[in-house]
């Protein structure tokens, strides 16, 4: 394998440790050398390539970024200490070296920065190594930590004027499997929620998968909506073509007063979900 396809296969590998994020991710690529690699598999990313020598001395704003990237570089306190301040609670520091093996070490040197839920492994096929470490979140409950990334995003959108790549629906799949497990009778079917008013189906959409999230999670706890098993992601583009209005990252005090009712959607529109 040549020495830039092999770089290329490190560089993808990062893609699915990126995390959760509103409808753009923020992404600082030390040195630039993996920014435009992920952008071909995450194009809700925002890049901004800062050199490392740079890096300590960026204007970027401490809690403001909510992931870091870099191939083969050392890993030095200045560098883990900055990285740490410039990430969101819950941001990931994410870090591939061409050359070297998996080891306590590194989980070791990240821990003692400040670093939680870090992660080592081989790169690609037992080769390089992989390090992640995450900014510790200021809450131990997970649905405040959704809501924390939910309102990077405001709320009530007009889809005319959203910038973001993506739009959410809240879907029941059945049957609620994976493809794997489906019969060879089985075909999956989504029906995403609507409120019906004067007559019309207007379907509910959200800017990114936290804001999905933080909206189903209390709708679910009073009964707003029920059932639901998924949430799908589509490009702008096809929300765009739908015949139905998009109500944009509604709340639940917005449509608490409307009937809620599932339409049939194609899956095969909607986009390959994050990894």
């Amino acid at each position: 394998m040549s020495v830039d396809r092999l770089k290329r296969h490190y560089i993808e590998a990062m893609a699915k440790h990126l995390p959760p994020s509103a409808s753009d991710l923020q992404l600082v690529d030390i040195d630039g050398h993996a920014g435009d690699i992920l952008l071909e598999r995450r194009a809700d990313l925002s890049v901004q390539v800062i050199s490392n020598d740079n890096l300590t001395e960026s204007t970027l704003s401490d809690d403001s970024i909510d992931s870091v990237v870099a191939y083969n570089i050392d890993l030095t306190t200045p560098l883990l200490n900055r990285i740490l301040n410039m990430m969101r609670a819950g941001g990931r520091f994410i870090v591939v070296l061409s050359k070297g093996d998996v080891s306590s070490e590194y989980v070791d040197l990240l821990e003692n920065h400040g670093y939680v839920r870090i992660l080592v492994e081989s790169a690609v096929d037992d080769l390089g190594v992989l390090i992640r470490g995450e900014k510790a979140h200021t809450t131990d409950d997970t649905l405040a930590r959704i809501q924390q990334v939910a309102t990077s995003d405001a709320d009530m959108l007009d889809l005319s004027t959203f910038k973001g790549r993506y739009v959410h629906l809240l879907v029941r799949q059945t049957p609620n499997k994976p493809v794997w497990k489906l019969q060879p009778d089985e075909k999956i079917q989504w029906q995403a929620v609507t409120v019906q008013r004067n007559g019309q189906s207007i379907i509910l959409g959200f800017s990114s998968l936290p804001k999905a999230v933080g909206f189903m999670q209390p709708a679910v706890v009073e009964g707003v909506i029920q059932d639901i098993n998924k949430v799908g992601k589509f490009s702008k583009q096809t929300a765009s073509d739908w015949t139905w209005d998009v109500l944009l990252n509604p709340t639940i005090d917005a449509i608490r007063d409307d009937e809620i009712v599932l339409i049939e959607i194609d899956p095969d529109t909607a986009e390959a979900p994050d990894e």
